[in-house]
């Protein structure tokens, strides 16, 4: 199975994240921006400029920016291409071959490309945790909250903010710099992660929590 063709969709507005258990706050002594995923491959299943693909870059790009501004370290991940079996594992039995060792596949979207300063993990599972030391990173830097925004909203993106509330890391998943295979699975991954494991906060929240 590959990628499906997603549809377009609204991202969610202000008004509709679920309410939070969690009594968090973003705090830019604290936190690191997580830029998920954010590769040619998995973006070229959103069609052309549309929803929720022209919002996930911008909010993602203000997100960046200000993060960069404040000192705020900023993470990437990024799945490597052409994977050997031993390293796809069961990712092949739900995904198939996954990416190609190509650029047209493994590259960051355009207008988010790392910069000096910012780091790039490589990913081999849903969780951002599992094999790549972002733990250790979290650790090493004082920081202790993870603002989490990319995509697939339900796929990694949810695992992480889980794996992140296993290791009493407090997650935060921007609801409108998310996206997902469909308006459904997005607005479950932010309902779960609400209510079991991380903040949902807006684009807009989390700017305000930055600049205080």
């Amino acid at each position: 199975m590959s990628l499906p063709s997603i549809a377009p969709y609204p991202m969610p507005g202000e008004g509709s994240l679920p309410g939070n258990r969690m009594s968090w706050a973003v705090d830019p002594d604290r936190c690191v921006l997580l830029i998920h995923d954010m590769q040619r491959y998995f973006l070229d299943a959103f069609p052309g400029d549309s929803e929720p693909a022209a919002s996930l870059v911008s909010n993602i790009g203000a997100l960046r920016r200000a993060c960069a501004e404040l000192g705020v370290p900023r993470v990437y991940t990024a799945q490597p291409g052409s994977q050997e079996p031993r390293d796809r594992g069961l990712l092949r039995d739900l995904w198939g071959e996954g990416l190609r060792d190509d650029p047209a596949h493994t590259a960051i979207v355009e207008g988010l490309e790392p910069e000096d300063g910012e780091v790039v993990m490589t990913k081999w599972r849903y969780s951002a945790f599992a094999r790549t030391g972002l733990e250790e990173y979290l650790r090493d830097a004082g920081r202790d909250q993870l603002v989490v925004c990319g995509v697939y909203a339900h796929i990694g993106v949810l695992m992480t903010a889980c794996d992140a509330f296993m290791r009493d890391v407090q997650a935060f998943v921007v609801a409108d710099a998310v996206a997902d295979f469909s308006e459904e699975d997005h607005a479950m991954a932010l309902s779960y992660a609400a209510r079991r494991c991380a903040g949902t906060v807006s684009t807009k929240g989390v700017l305000s929590a930055l600049h205080g």
